[in-house]
């Protein structure tokens, strides 16, 4: 199959013929193969996870189209295959990808590992670092640029006398030298990221990332369960996980992540978007943002996207967004995404060898959660 289009056939002598499967499917076999699904005319269609290697994708859908069902179906593949992943999970979908739908564990059970902020999920100061942690304080809790410097000082002279924990850092805000106004802001930030559970003074309940991933070479999901998270602490969650994991490859200790993050919009501040496709590609995190909101997406992402998976559009405004995809022209966007039932997409992309098309997504054998529960329907069971 090739693009190239630097010929073009005879007007007089041509033929217009249906595509025969062998041609489809010799395109997308590979050697990392996984299946995705079907179409009418193929029982399966397969795909390679090596076109999601290195590149930005993009699942976007009006809600209960299937856009997590497809998430959890890239999850389980790549983990299958042995690479990391780590999941942004907001409403507790993932955790129990491990278990067939009766509740048995089974083979991807101890690949997948579920971390939940405060509980399991907690750094110490001294893994966290100056920066991550004013980072944090700037951008998910909103710390002036004049207090961020005096909370600079404090650190430094914490980390001279080697007392940096919660409790040195506390007592020293409360004691330091400064406006009344700077204190109060600091000592504000101090109580919300003290409530907040993230940060331990016990070296042994700190999550040690990089022993993590070295303890599962063979692939592994960590699912951060952002359920039942107030806004703030989804905010520094992630500040201080993607600042780890940024660490973790700039230094080489990981090669390579995948991260799935479901519904970003509602923890991640705008500059982390152009980190996604710029900076973050390089270091070798491969990032798939999942929304059923397409117009948090910026323009420049979605120019950028190597895959989009386009699930069922029916409000104007999001088919005029989606319709600007790049490799297929807008009018044939439209007319597919509006009237796509549930669990099909148009697939747009290397992980079709650029060759859109409609397909219905498999079924998974595992308890993927997330499902819209309905009043009416278990009424109905129970009569």
């Amino acid at each position: 199959m090739s693009r190239d289009v630097s010929w073009l056939p005879s007007r007089n002598h041509s033929q217009i013929e249906v595509l025969p499967p062998r041609f489809l499917t010799e395109a997308l076999t590979a050697k990392h193969a996984f299946e995705l699904g079907s179409m009418r005319r193929f029982h399966h269609i397969s795909s390679d996870l090596s076109a999601l290697d290195g590149r930005l994708n993009i699942v976007t859908g009006r809600k209960g189209t299937g856009k997590s069902h497809l998430t959890k179906l890239l999850v389980t593949s790549l983990v299958q295959e042995g690479a990391p992943v780590v999941v942004l999970d907001v409403n507790g979908e993932y955790v129990n990808l491990g278990q067939t739908p009766d509740g048995r564990q089974m083979h991807l059970s101890p690949k997948i590992i579920s971390l939940i902020p405060g509980l399991n999920l907690r750094f110490s100061l001294s893994q966290v670092g100056l920066s991550t942690l004013l980072g944090t304080l700037t951008y998910a809790l909103s710390l002036p640029e004049n207090s961020a410097r005096v909370f600079a000082r404090i650190w430094h002279e914490l980390e001279e006398q080697n007392q940096l924990t919660m409790s040195g850092l506390g007592a020293a805000i409360a004691n330091f030298d400064c406006h009344e106004s700077i204190k109060d802001a600091l000592q504000a930030r101090f109580n919300t990221l003290d409530d907040s559970g993230i940060f331990t003074d016990d070296p042994r309940t700190a999550l040690n990332l990089e022993d993590v991933f070295r303890n599962h070479v063979t692939g592994c999901a960590l699912i951060v369960n952002m359920k039942n998270q107030y806004a703030a602490l989804r905010r520094m969650t992630v500040e201080l996980l993607i600042s780890k994991l940024t660490d973790l490859l700039s230094t080489q200790k990981l090669r390579a992540l995948f991260l799935l993050a479901e519904e970003a919009h509602l923890y991640l501040r705008d500059t982390y978007w152009d980190d996604a496709v710029t900076r973050m590609r390089h270091l070798g995190l491969f990032t798939t943002f999942v929304t059923n909101q397409p117009d948090t997406i910026q323009a420049s992402i979605y120019r950028q996207a190597d895959n989009i998976f386009l699930f069922n559009f029916s409000n104007e405004h999001d088919l005029e967004i989606v319709s600007k995809v790049a490799k297929v022209d807008a009018d044939t966007i439209r007319m597919i995404v509006r009237d796509l039932p549930p669990r099909r997409c148009l697939i747009i992309g290397d992980v079709v060898a650029n060759f859109p098309l409609v397909v219905n997504i498999r079924p998974l054998e595992v308890q993927t959660l997330g499902a819209t529960r309905y009043f009416f329907e278990q009424q109905f069971a129970l009569a």
